[in-house]
């Protein structure tokens, strides 16, 4: 599920949504999880990825190297910095972060994830104010730097861990994008120089000093010099042209283009989305067909900005897809609309790519055509159709649906083992060589390119996968109600929390009122009330309302309503809860040398606050 693109303006939000926590916190939790439970962010290392040095699964993203092909898509997994690291650990090297725009004062109605069975969603641009962005990710990248340095995991993700590109995302239109605030954002993606000097002094106090060698680090103030442009559905062609002829002149980036799946026409669209795939109850709309980008100016449009980049020395892409509008008959979410993601929107952009490749005959960077424009893909990647993905030439595949299910950023690496294999048993060394006998193979069994055969069989008898019969089962449940202590310990909400907002302790012995063999709290400032947790939670309830939740925001703990724990250096200093819940809550807290949360909660500055 990568992120929607709706109207500009919406309601101001009450209270912030996300409060990021410090780098000096987050290098404090990263040491104490991994001295005591060699986790880091709750990942094991189980799930970490190591490259394999005889496989090179890496690849050019708009001529920079890259060394996996997979990563997050700009959406919940890549605004916060925990979420980019959790992201490199299970292998990601292609980072899509966020898309960050002019109104960064958002009121975005929860829940706003639907995983239920497809994917849905209502959320779309950054949850953080546009300069504490900019912060994230020159944190995200000091951070990474750091943790390939770290002597710690060196055996787990390798000597050598590869080269990473972080690839901004802004939106939605040209005078958005030309103001101050966010021009002042690229420009510090793009030196980040002062940035880095503001959070340097952090690294030495951090952790007991356990990263103290590397605060000299020299650290690359170069963050991104990609973007991917997200143009909001309705966005004119002559908005999109200004806005990329901007992005290269003004701020000398190589861009890419997002396209919407209305480019394949309103009867297509139904026609493989209610018809093939047999979602009759999701209604499509038509009015979005006609305020789109329609398909032949489409062409035109991609030609004329390949050209005018090549011209100054730039390198343009397309990215497949966005998200498909339909209309809200569910009811999980609140708003009238919504924006399909996951299996079917696959089957979409993969038909949009096997259609582009015939209209733009030898332009497009994908075997059989070689032509220069990259292709980026974003829509339904799971383990089981990476390869066939990979296959057609896209470069990367963006991963969002999938790590919001069960596991996770877990769900990662083996999608890379999965390449890995595929690679090896087949004869290969590298992506590139790969790729080319899998055209060879598609061209001799009568297909033009390996999309027009990935697409065959997605709409042929591969459909399975995504058709409505194979996602109609939902989470599984229990018939049990969920306490604030005690549950079946899935560990369901820790995994699909795409912020990394629930931990878990091991529950007391000998305490009646603790039942299961761990707890579960929440970080209440990393907490967006996405709805994910609840949707795969097979008890009767919220975790993220039920759970204990914890502040170290005495703001925040203010303006929020329901129940909370402030904490002042470890200690809780004021609640809103059942009494006797705060001496266990406190005891858990002070409870185990494994606990992840005392020295997280109990550093200063726990957590940055801008929000």
């Amino acid at each position: 599920m990568a992120e929607a693109t709706p109207p500009l303006t919406q309601p101001h939000a009450a209270t912030p949504p996300l409060t990021p926590m410090s780098l000096a916190t987050l290098l404090g939790r990263i040491d104490h999880e991994w001295t005591s439970r060699k986790k880091i962010f709750d990942l094991p290392t189980a799930r970490f990825w190591k490259p394999d040095p005889e496989i090179d699964l890496g690849f050019e993203f708009l001529g920079r190297p890259c060394a996996t092909p997979i990563g997050p898509a700009a959406g919940p997994h890549s605004q916060l910095a925990q979420n980019i690291v959790l992201s490199w650990l299970g292998g990601s090297r292609l980072f899509e972060l966020k898309t960050v725009q002019i109104i960064d004062d958002l009121e975005i109605a929860r829940p706003c994830i639907d995983m239920q069975t497809i994917g849905y969603n209502i959320e779309w641009s950054q949850e953080l104010t546009v300069p504490q962005s900019l912060t994230e990710y020159v944190k995200a990248s000091m951070l990474l730097e750091m943790l390939r340095e770290w002597e710690p995991i060196a055996e787990l993700v390798g000597t050598d861990p590869g080269a990473h590109v972080f690839d901004m995302s802004v939106g939605y239109d040209l005078a958005g994008i030309s103001d101050e605030k966010v021009a002042t954002f690229i420009s510090g993606m793009r030196d980040a120089s002062a940035e880095i000097e503001k959070l340097r002094p952090e690294i030495a106090g951090a952790a007991g000093g356990a990263f103290a060698h590397l605060a000299d680090l020299e650290f690359n103030p170069h963050i991104s010099g990609t973007l991917t442009l997200s143009t909001f559905h309705g966005c004119p062609p002559e908005e999109i042209e200004s806005i990329t002829k901007h992005l290269i002149d003004v701020h000398d980036l190589d861009v890419i283009v997002k396209l919407n799946p209305t480019l394949l026409g309103y009867e297509t669209v139904a026609g493989i989305v209610n018809d093939e795939l047999g979602y009759t109850d999701v209604p499509v709309k038509e009015q979005a067909f006609a305020d789109d980008l329609h398909f032949e100016r489409g062409i035109e449009l991609i030609g004329e900005l390949n050209e005018y980049a090549k011209e100054r020395g730039k390198k343009f892409g397309i990215k497949l897809t966005n998200t498909l509008v339909v209309d809200n008959q569910k009811g999980f979410m609140p708003d009238e609309t919504m924006y399909l993601s996951g299996p079917p929107l696959h089957v979409l952009a993969m038909t949009l790519l096997d259609t582009l490749s015939t209209a733009l005959p030898g332009q497009l960077d994908v075997p059989g055509h070689d032509g220069e424009i990259m292709v980026s893909f974003s829509a339904g990647i799971t383990k089981d159709n990476l390869c066939d993905a990979l296959a057609t030439g896209v470069n990367p595949a963006t991963v969002c649906s999938d790590l919001l299910k069960p596991g996770g950023y877990g769900r990662l690496a083996p999608m890379l083992r999965n390449l890995t294999t595929e690679l090896r048993d087949s004869g290969h060394t590298n992506l590139t060589s790969w790729r080319a006998a899998r055209q060879t193979s598609a061209a001799a069994a009568g297909h033009a390119t390996t999309a027009a055969e990935h697409v065959r069989v997605i709409r042929g008898e591969g459909i399975e996968p995504y058709h409505l019969t194979g996602n109609e089962k939902l989470p599984r449940v229990v018939d049990n109600e969920l306490e604030m202590f005690g549950c079946v310990a899935c560990n369901f909400c820790v995994t699909v929390c795409p912020n990394d907002a629930f931990t878990n302790i091991k529950s007391l012995p000998g305490v009646d009122a603790m039942n299961g063999r761990q707890q579960y709290l929440v970080f209440s400032e990393l907490c967006n009330d996405c709805g994910n947790c609840l949707t795969f939670c097979p008890e009767e309830g919220d975790p993220a309302v039920i759970k204990p939740r914890l502040y170290t925001d005495p703001e925040l703990f203010a303006a929020r309503e329901g129940q909370g724990y402030l904490l002042v250096d470890g200690r809780i200093v004021d609640h809103r809860g059942p009494d006797p819940s705060v001496p266990l809550i406190q005891q858990l807290l002070d409870s185990q040398a494994g606990n992840p949360l005392a020295a997280a909660l109990s550093a200063d500055g726990a957590a940055d606050g801008e929000a």
